[in-house]
């Protein structure tokens, strides 16, 4: 039976990662509760391929549009610390993402693409997860989609905002529209 995350205290993790500056360190969620941050964490299948990059970029690109909202993103594959070292040292022209300006955390044991349900066994890989996280370590959004299909950072942000509004938002809702009223 499949469990059931959003709406339920988010599995903590304590990952292996690369930091916005190159250095190693640590992607911990249970420190981003403490510090009262949003967390948008979410995975993606991995290193030098296609469509990750343009998600990953995209994100950093907005970066600080998240964290004027008081989020901290952290982006995660199944590979090592070493090889998304590599990828970052790697320009964008030349096939890496360049300077990126949050973390890549590195679940090379696939422990916790397994705890948010995006691992994908047979291939050693995860699924484009992105969940976000409250400052109180609730799940509060989750989608996952096929690998061939990049993320919306704009749907990200607006979700996000949406969460913050404290309101009934309905479709379409974006910040400045009416919550409903019931």
């Amino acid at each position: 039976m499949v469990e059931r995350l959003v709406s339920a205290k988010a599995p903590l993790f304590d990952l292996d990662c690369v930091n916005a500056d190159g250095s190693f360190g640590k992607a911990n969620l249970e420190e981003n509760i403490k510090a009262g941050k949003w967390t948008i964490f979410f995975f993606y299948p991995m290193d030098f391929t296609f469509v990750c990059p343009t998600e990953i970029t995209a994100f950093s690109d907005r970066y600080d549009e998240f964290k004027a909202l008081g989020a901290d993103i952290i982006g995660c594959s199944c590979d090592t610390i070493y090889t998304h070292q590599a990828w970052m040292k790697t320009s964008r022209k030349e096939g890496g993402i360049g300077k990126i300006n949050f973390s890549l955390a590195a679940d090379h044991t696939h422990e916790v693409a397994e705890k948010y349900g995006v691992l994908i066994p047979e291939e050693g890989v995860a699924l484009r997860g992105l969940f976000i996280i409250s400052p109180e370590g609730d799940l509060r959004y989750s989608v996952v989609n096929d690998n061939n299909i990049g993320r919306d950072v704009d749907e990200t942000l607006r979700v996000l905002q949406a969460l913050q509004s404290g309101g009934l938002c309905p479709a379409n809702w974006h910040p400045g529209d009416e919550t409903l009223h019931v």
